[in-house]
């Protein structure tokens, strides 16, 4: 005979949804491992409530990480601006004399008790896939493409392949029935990419979700706008004289999402100097091209390398679809995005908590394309449960 079912019943002074604020006096069943079975109010759930003081939402998704980086956290100069943050990344992060894997272990166990339950994390090696295997967060993993020059694209992308072929061990066939990959191929930057790379990318991420950072600082539009720039220190550091881009005259959004045609959904990631005129147009061009496009937010990150937030307000006016991230250990002083909806709060009061966590728990979930399971309080789900007391400080009860 089969054992009855166990049921828990969580009560919090607000609950959250995924979509706005529950009802005063709603109570949260679910089944033991998570899985929601009802909201009800408070009269008919009847007894053996479990009471916390604070707020509960879904568990969080944090959509922009580097959990390869992890062993660099303080190890990297806050204010430096974008272009010696790298120099200063690139020559770190393979001589620091640190235990990667334990680094990445112990950053995978803080973002859990920090209420996150999936990651869109960027991967160049496959240093994080061990931990990845027995990790209970769901990843993402974008295999990040950096490729200078047309002549070696082909070479480039085949060595990135290789390492995006490494993490598709972690998918999970039967998680939706398209059978989307957890690991695709992404362009790092359009500064780091030539035209011929991105072409290549395009083809091999026809349909999936990838990732790129954007418009992080203002020399990433001069370079394409002029060809010159702080950028051109970044070149010549990896032996290259020239930029892998063409002058094209306009900002780098705008001349590189025509590479994108196989209608993906496609994450931007940071977007410190993106311009209205820019969110406008690329609206126009995701639509004409069937892009579905995200906002990644991540401003204690922002702060960290270019002491600058990006533009939230006309984000918002233009109708942006706007996730959140962490970025990484090394340009940030915790992977946490609790503290990335405290720092927003802080310098943008005027945005409703509840607009907040939505950008954290379901528009993180439809970006990553998880929101069957995850992302809001619906039935069948198992989003995971978080406690947030008055200061914003998460704690994973389911």
């Amino acid at each position: 005979m089969k054992a009855p079912m166990k049921y828990r019943k969580i009560q919090a002074e607000r609950i959250f949804t995924g979509y706005g604020m529950a009802p005063s006096g709603t109570v949260l069943i679910t089944t033991e491992d998570g899985t929601v079975v009802d909201l009800l109010p408070e009269a008919d759930a009847g007894d053996n409530t479990e009471q916390y003081p604070g707020l509960l939402s879904p568990g969080f998704i944090n959509a922009h990480c580097h959990l390869e980086l992890s062993h660099l956290e303080g190890l990297v100069p806050a204010g430096t601006g974008l272009v010696d943050f790298l120099l200063q990344v690139v020559q770190k992060r393979d001589s620091v004399k640190v235990d990667i894997q334990q680094a990445i272990r112990a950053a995978d166990a803080a973002m859990e008790a920090a209420g996150i339950v999936a990651v869109g994390d960027i991967c160049n090696t496959t240093d994080t896939l061990e931990v990845k295997k027995e990790s209970r967060i769901a990843w993402t993993n974008f295999v990040e493409v950096l490729s200078f020059r047309d002549e070696t694209a082909a070479e480039r992308v085949a060595h990135y392949t290789r390492v995006r072929d490494s993490f598709r061990i972690l998918d999970d066939p039967g998680y939706r029935g398209d059978r989307l990959p957890r690991a695709s191929l992404v362009p790092h930057a359009p500064y780091s990419i030539s035209p011929r790379s991105f072409q290549l990318i395009n083809e091999a991420s026809r349909g999936e979700v990838i990732s790129m950072h954007n418009q992080e600082t203002p020399a990433e539009d001069e370079l394409y706008r002029t060809g010159q720039g702080d950028f051109r220190r970044l070149f010549g550091f990896f032996g290259n004289d020239a930029p892998p881009n063409p002058v094209t005259g306009q900002s780098s959004l705008r001349s590189v999402l025509p590479y994108f045609t196989g209608g993906q959904t496609m994450l931007l990631v940071h977007n410190t100097c993106t311009t209205e005129e820019d969110l406008q147009h690329a609206a126009v061009m995701a639509r004409d091209s069937s892009l579905d496009l995200f906002y990644c937010l991540c401003p204690n990150a922002n702060l960290y390398i270019e002491n600058r937030l990006p533009p939230v307000k006309s984000l918002l006016e233009t109708g942006a679809q706007i996730v959140l991230g962490t970025d990484s250990l090394s340009s940030n002083y915790q992977l946490s995005i609790a503290e990335e909806i405290k720092t927003l709060r802080a310098h943008f009061p005027e945005i409703a908590l509840e607009t907040l966590l939505g950008w954290a728990t379901l528009g993180g979930a439809r970006a990553l394309k998880r929101d069957d399971l995850l992302g809001s309080f619906e039935k069948g789900k198992r989003p995971g449960v978080v406690l947030l007391d008055e200061n914003l400080r998460p704690a994973r009860i389911i």
